[in-house]
């Protein structure tokens, strides 16, 4: 099975996990292994935050599928290899939203403010 396409100048990677497919574009200068290698590290994000990701988690939580895709990549580029770094940051925007959502955004220990 091959999981790459290729047209004119661009590329396009997809991969399948499941019931779901991942599709990536690339410039054919790329190197498709490893926007592969970047859509796995964003399921295995996915997996650790929704605990075994499926079609339902994205659509009724798309937001936070973009947050981890966002944490992951910068102009297309990977910017965080770290798999804590990532989960530390979407965990800590989770406590913000609850904070924000409860009223008590005031004494956030995220502002510096005690």
């Amino acid at each position: 099975m091959c999981n790459f396409l290729e047209y004119k100048d661009s590329k396009v990677v997809y991969r399948r996990y499941a019931s779901l497919f991942f599709i990536a574009g690339c410039s054919s200068t790329d190197n498709e292994l490893i926007t592969l290698e970047i859509v796995h590290r964003y399921v295995e994000q996915m997996d650790k935050y929704y605990g075994n990701v499926c079609e339902l988690d994205i659509i009724f939580n798309f937001q936070k599928a973009y947050f981890i895709l966002d944490e992951l990549l910068l102009a297309g580029e990977m910017q965080e290899s770290s798999k804590k770094n990532v989960l530390r940051c979407i965990s800590q925007q989770d406590s913000l939203e609850d904070m924000e959502v409860s009223g008590n955004f005031s004494n956030s220990p995220f502002l510096g403010v005690e």
